[in-house]
């Protein structure tokens, strides 16, 4: 079983920034790679980011390519989701996620074994 605890999340103005942080924690951290996703009410959750096991590959959604930068400490058990250039469009509920499968970088969110509770983020001037 794996626990994941998603934070950073709050109210930031139009072109700023922020980081999220997800900690892990019932299972040794490398053993996943892991995403984020992120949901609005009324939509499907929407995929973001993913990184590899050992942080070496990377994937994003075309919307935040240049803006959001994943990465993870695998010695601190943390995912984390750097963003910047916000805009409105980014407002949303932003979850983070484990996938038990190493041999490709997933987007689809059925696919991950473990779930965050989320935290919310709201771009707005």
């Amino acid at each position: 079983q794996v626990q994941l605890v998603e934070s950073g999340g709050g109210l930031v103005q139009p072109g700023g920034s922020l980081r999220l942080s997800c900690a892990a924690s019932g299972r040794t951290f490398s053993s996943f790679n892991m995403g984020w996703f992120r949901q609005v009410p009324g939509k499907e959750r929407e995929f973001v980011a993913v990184i590899s096991w050992s942080g070496g590959a990377t994937d994003y959604v075309g919307s935040v390519k240049g803006r959001f930068t994943i990465s993870r400490d695998n010695a601190k058990n943390t995912l984390y989701l750097q963003m910047n250039s916000l805009k409105s469009e980014d407002t949303a509920v932003y979850y983070c996620a484990a996938d038990l499968n190493l041999n490709i970088l997933r987007r689809d969110p059925s696919e991950y074994d473990y779930w965050g509770q989320g935290t919310q983020v709201t771009v707005s001037s």
